[in-house]
């Protein structure tokens, strides 16, 4: 497992989440066949992993998402945390760890946290180890490029040297759309894939079009070249099979932010 870095408790205010009543009502289905033979009490009650504490995993930084700030991580994952703990009137505790022990479900299934919020893509694969809350972030991935580089379609990256971040859904696009010529490099995290790029170590980057900007805004000699609609979905993990309450609790929670308007002032936020 990877080692963790254990961040303090962050006072941010209410996160917003865009829910789906569909996904949300198969979410709960779900659920409910997982738990055949546990008591009544084992679905009714949320026990976090530390008592008075929601302990979140996170991978920072990934900004807007998770960020480092006067000390402290911030950023929009953050918030959606921190409202799920008012929901359940706890503390936030947020664990920085590795991208991979979390898809994994590492970090999970061996009760080092309660729920990941990592800026994460609901996918099949991941569903076999995590159990996913409603969908709350749309997606897309990006194309990031210097500027005059005259890289601006996928097609234009055979030969090149691509990177993109370890165990994420960027690798997956690469590795089944890009030409067969072009150069995958994996990095372990978005910070090492921006400085790669940004010292011309790599011709191009693609990632989640979410945290794109935040790579051309620190760099002007980047551009956002194209975006390509791959339906993506961030959803935040809890252990599988294992933590019902607690994945209610935080279903429960996205509908009631998203209904009360408060998803539309934390995206202005972050993304406005």
């Amino acid at each position: 497992m990877s080692r963790l870095i254990r961040r303090p408790s962050s006072s941010v205010r209410a996160a917003a989440a865009a829910l789906s009543s569909v996904a949300l009502m198969a979410t709960l289905s779900a659920c409910g066949g997982a738990a055949s033979g546990k008591t009544a009490d084992s679905l009714s009650e949320v026990s976090p992993v530390f008592k008075g504490a929601l302990t979140v995993c996170t991978d920072s930084p990934y900004a807007p998402f998770v960020y480092e700030e006067k000390g402290k991580l911030t950023g929009f994952d953050v918030d959606l945390g921190q409202a799920v703990a008012d929901a359940l009137e706890v503390e936030l505790d947020v664990l920085d760890v590795d991208f991979d022990s979390i898809t994994s479900g590492d970090s999970l299934n061996t009760d080092v946290c309660d729920v990941a919020i990592a800026a994460m893509t609901i996918t099949g694969e991941r569903a076999r180890v995590l159990d996913f809350s409603s969908p709350y972030f749309d997606a897309k991935q990006a194309l990031v490029t210097p500027r005059g580089s005259g890289l601006d379609q996928l097609s234009e990256l055979a030969g090149k040297r691509v990177g993109v971040q370890k165990d994420t859904t960027g690798e997956t696009y690469m590795s089944d759309y890009a030409p067969a010529s072009t150069q995958v490099t994996p990095y372990p995290d978005a910070e090492g894939l921006q400085a790669a790029l940004a010292a011309g170590e790599i011709d191009a980057a693609v990632l989640d079009n979410t945290v794109s900007g935040e790579f051309v805004g620190s760099n002007p000699q980047l551009k956002l070249a194209r975006e390509f609609d791959t339906g993506e979905q961030y959803g935040m993990a809890v252990k599988k099979d294992g933590n019902i309450p607690l994945l209610r609790k935080i279903n429960s929670t996205l509908a009631k932010i998203r209904a009360d308007g408060t998803y539309d002032k934390i995206y202005d936020k972050y993304f406005g």
